[in-house]
């Protein structure tokens, strides 16, 4: 197992080391806190960490940002109180650990058996009951027989619910610069500096648009003037934005719509039925989460207030 001595800081714990952590079997786990895929993991780690507490099972987070405002450590302890996390959590800021154990994925998963091996990894969300017997196996190999079988239950809701697979159409979509595909604003992007966009005619499944004045940088966009907008055409049940107030301490409103309707019963956790929402955190935003039947849908979000920052779509 990797040192974890490159965490800055500590939550929950005082720092853990391979070798304090020996006769333990310790489940890593990479994660970032406005990840979606991480979000949707974070009830089986909840579950995992309660049932097998008692029989030699450590979880460990790390809390490797993606984006600038994820270094924060008091969004950090917003994120672990918010979220109900109370295993030991360990701050990447640097991705020291990260690049220790060679991870390249949020959310990740590394095993550790109770002699301190790395025993099997796995990337991405899914494979519950797999990661739960790997689990199992290791902490049966302890010399406890009488280690908890079956498989956990769990209630998830909001953003930690499970992705509707089988009608989800749209990527992941990033507005900084850096990463930006589809973007349908006429004359593209103008890099770092304020640009006045307008929204295009109708849009193409997956593209989207910027309307008013924005500076758009290497990780996201920012709104200079109020009543700046985005559109996007989207086909999944759930609509996900991470944004937050660009600066700290302020509060936005917005207005969401989806076909130049008001959401109503389409409205996710983030918004009310009319669409109306407001900014206060960094964070993941769920907008939209719809009924079946799933169809292409116009998605569009005014900022009735400026100084927003958006980072990326998801959906679910």
């Amino acid at each position: 197992m990797p040192s974890l001595a490159g965490a800055t800081e500590w939550l929950n714990s005082p720092p853990l080391t391979p070798a304090n952590l020996r006769g333990k079997v310790v489940l890593i786990n990479f994660w970032t806190f406005s990840c979606i895929n991480s979000l949707r993991q974070l009830p089986y780690l909840r579950a995992w960490a309660a049932k097998y507490k008692n029989q030699g099972l450590v979880v460990v987070g790390v809390q490797a940002p993606e984006f600038e405002f994820e270094r924060s450590l008091d969004d950090v302890r917003w994120a672990r109180k918010t979220m109900k996390l109370d295993y030991p959590i360990a701050i990447d800021n640097d991705h020291a650990i990260w690049r220790a154990f060679n991870n390249n994925a949020w959310p990740a998963l590394y095993f550790v058996d109770a002699t301190g091996r790395v025993r099997h990894h796995q990337l991405g969300e899914g494979n519950y009951d797999r990661a739960e017997l790997i689990i199992q196996q290791l902490l049966a190999e302890i010399g406890d027989s009488s280690v908890a079988s079956g498989f956990v239950s769990v209630d998830a809701r909001g953003a930690e619910a499970p992705a509707n697979w089988s009608s989800l159409q749209s990527p992941e979509t990033y507005l900084g610069y850096e990463r930006s595909e589809n973007f349908a604003s006429p004359g593209g992007v103008a890099t770092n500096k304020s640009h006045n966009y307008a929204a295009p005619g109708p849009l193409k499944l997956n593209q989207w648009a910027l309307s008013g004045d924005w500076t758009i940088h290497e990780q996201g966009a920012v709104l200079n003037k109020m009543n700046g907008g985005i559109s996007y055409r989207f086909h999944a049940r759930d609509l996900h934005l991470v944004m937050g107030p660009a600066s700290r301490g302020a509060s936005m409103r917005f207005r969401v719509l989806i076909d130049q309707q008001p959401p109503l019963a389409a409205h996710g956790g983030d918004v009310d039925p009319h669409g109306n929402g407001t900014i206060v955190e960094q964070r993941l935003y769920q907008l939209i989460r719809q009924q079946e039947p799933i169809a292409d849908r116009q998605f569009d979000i005014e900022f009735l207030d400026p100084g927003t920052e958006a980072f990326v779509f998801t959906f679910g």
